[in-house]
């Protein structure tokens, strides 16, 4: 029986199912998005879920935890460097699968994609958006100061004419 034995064993043993998860999520953060089986997928899920949580942590112990599971150094740089800080105050649902409509030919194996839900690409295009809608309200502020400023320093000259026609 398999009562409180969670996850698949994919017709594989133990050593050979961790290092097929190890090279996955190695593939995943690398290319931010593989194509695979969807039960290997979903298994691979719950990997790299864990991991860009560890990667939102970012302390010491963190990173040693994560190089068990990456076993690079380069690749842990990546996760904590790169792909961590873009979910910065998500709470989960770091990863999506997309099922694809053809099964793999040979074995009939229904295929998917599993992909970051924030990628490289995305996130540098919401962040110049965002700064634009903040800065006109910036600007529209000092222009109504600057008029302020202006008429005393027109009054100056005035009064300074009259007093040097007097003279």
């Amino acid at each position: 029986m398999r009562h409180r034995k969670s996850g698949r064993k994919l017709n594989r043993t133990n050593t050979h199912r961790a290092a097929m998860f190890k090279n996955m999520a190695r593939a995943l953060l690398t290319y931010e998005q593989i194509r695979t089986t969807e039960p290997k997928a979903k298994e691979l899920r719950r990997i790299v879920d864990k991991l860009i949580t560890l990667a939102l942590r970012n302390d010491l112990h963190t990173r040693r935890q994560a190089f068990k599971v990456l076993g690079s150094h380069q690749m842990v740089q990546r996760l904590f460097d790169e792909i961590g800080p873009r979910f910065e105050g998500g709470t989960g649902g770091y990863t999506r699968i997309v099922k694809l409509s053809q099964p793999r030919k040979g074995d009939c194996a229904p295929m998917v994609i599993i992909e970051l839900t924030k990628k490289a690409g995305e996130a540098a295009p919401e962040a110049p958006a965002e700064e634009p809608k903040k800065a006109p309200a910036k600007k529209a502020a000092p222009k109504k100061a600057a008029p302020k400023k202006e008429a005393p320093v027109e009054e100056k000259p005035e009064a300074a004419a009259p007093e040097a026609e007097q003279e």
